[in-house]
């Protein structure tokens, strides 16, 4: 059993790559080399300190971090998630992610799971039954590409502090763990924030914690790396009443002039990527430059991550 505390995600990501390489052993599922550990539980005890970054082996996409958390959050499984990030489609079965997990928590056969256990713990603080439950066996044998990886969310009420724990079933550690850690940690925030509590550790267990072969140089390098904590992302707060409304007008660009700073830097990280996915990469530079604090540095990062690639890409081609 691996078990790992940090006060931030860079340092608990760092932490999970050399246990993982330390202590894991072989396994081949559908025939892929990968490196296992079966049963992790990684404590985060500062849930606002979420954003992974190890540069220059490992930079993050805050666009898809930021788009895969609303679109989740906000109950959608709408394709409009692949223009963050175009490798998820080669998992969708009739044009959408059959495994999506915002339906499945916020209107699941007429049950909005998330503002039950809003509810729940509102009338009865020290509840065991705060649960959002995300694998559907009905559903999740049916042999579709994308079947969760997250089995459940969990929450509990103790000492004036609200803990979260998650329960995964698989979790790879390279492309899943960083935009796992903050899609929760965000979910964890929002709601301590509703019940009026103090947000407590956030608690990550897992199955089977693993990266793939072609993963372990650069999992290696970020092991070995001298890492800052991640710094603390601004307060979180957003309206429990018309929540998805609210999340709507963020992923569109429409949120309200007065809404919060992290609401407005969000919106931009998203409207930029927009215009670097449609090809107009000097508006995208631009907008991105504008967006204050680290949400648009993350961004900066990306871009210049994504030209590097292109231009090594391009060179390879033309020395063949």
């Amino acid at each position: 059993m691996l078990v790992l505390t940090a006060g931030s995600a860079n340092e608990l990501y760092t932490s999970v790559c050399r246990e993982l390489l330390v202590q894991g052993h072989r396994a081949t599922p559908r025939g892929l080399s990968t490196t296992e550990v079966l049963g992790a539980h990684l404590r985060l005890t500062d849930p606002r300190r979420r954003f992974v970054s190890v540069p220059p082996v490992r930079v993050l996409n805050p666009a898809f971090a930021v788009a895969e958390a609303l679109w989740i959050l906000s109950g959608s499984d709408a394709p409009w998630i692949f223009t963050y990030n175009r490798s998820l489609e080669r998992y969708a079965d009739e044009g959408r992610l059959q495994g999506a997990y915002g339906p499945r928590m916020r209107h699941w056969r007429g049950v909005d799971q998330l503002d039950h256990v809003r509810r729940l713990l509102q009338r009865d603080p020290d509840s065991r039954q705060a649960v959002i439950q995300l694998y559907d066996p009905q559903r999740d044998t049916c042999g579709h590409r994308d079947v969760p990886c997250t089995l459940n969310y969990r929450f509990f009420i103790r000492r004036g502090r609200l803990e979260m724990h998650t329960t995964m079933r698989s979790n790879d550690l390279w492309l899943g763990l960083p935009y796992d850690l903050f899609t929760a940690t965000m979910l964890h925030e929002l709601l301590a924030g509703w019940l009026g509590v103090d947000l407590g550790t956030y608690h990550h267990h897992v199955d089977s914690l693993h990266v793939y072969a072609e993963h372990e140089q650069a999992a290696a390098a970020v092991a070995e790396s001298v890492v800052a904590p991640s710094p603390a992302m601004p307060a979180l707060s957003a309206p429990a009443d018309g929540f998805t409304d609210f999340l709507t007008t963020v992923v569109t660009g429409d949120v309200m002039p007065d809404a919060d700073a992290p609401w407005m830097a969000m919106a931009a990280v998203l409207a930029s990527y927009r215009r670097w996915s449609a090809g107009d990469r000097p508006a995208a530079r631009d907008l991105a430059s504008k967006i204050d604090g680290d949400m648009g540095r993350a961004l900066q990062s990306w871009y210049a991550r994504l030209t590097d690639t292109a231009q090594l890409a391009g060179s390879a081609r033309g020395g063949a």
